[in-house]
């Protein structure tokens, strides 16, 4: 997160013992724990926070150019072409002619 090194770590380590005291130092490091605790959720919070307004701006997109696809495709074929092959199917369903004088599975010659 603040991409300390090792040594520098302990740099700190050993300016803080000096200055705070072997005492203290608990206590100090555990409302420094809890700062950054609280730094982390912050961050965390804004982290996810960005990633989903960015994520809905990339859905809007997607929905935009799905849109204008779908327009485009609207026009090339209009809704009227599909209307007149459902007319069409439907008059096929009513025409069609049973099959009464066909012979069922059992009465087949062999």
């Amino acid at each position: 997160m603040f991409d300390v090194a090792s040594s520098e770590f302990l740099v700190v380590a050993l300016i803080a013992l000096v200055v705070i005291g072997p005492k203290e130092l608990p206590a100090v490091m555990r409302k420094v724990g809890g700062f950054v605790a609280k730094a982390r959720r912050v961050t965390g919070k804004i982290r996810s926070g960005f990633d989903e307004m960015v994520r809905e701006a990339e859905l809007d997109e997607l929905k935009k150019e799905w849109q204008a696809q779908n327009e485009n495709i609207m026009r090339e074929h209009p809704m009227s072409d599909y209307e007149n092959d459902a007319d069409a199917k439907d008059g096929t369903k009513k025409t069609v002619k049973s099959d009464d004088n066909k012979p069922k599975n059992e009465e087949l010659p062999l």
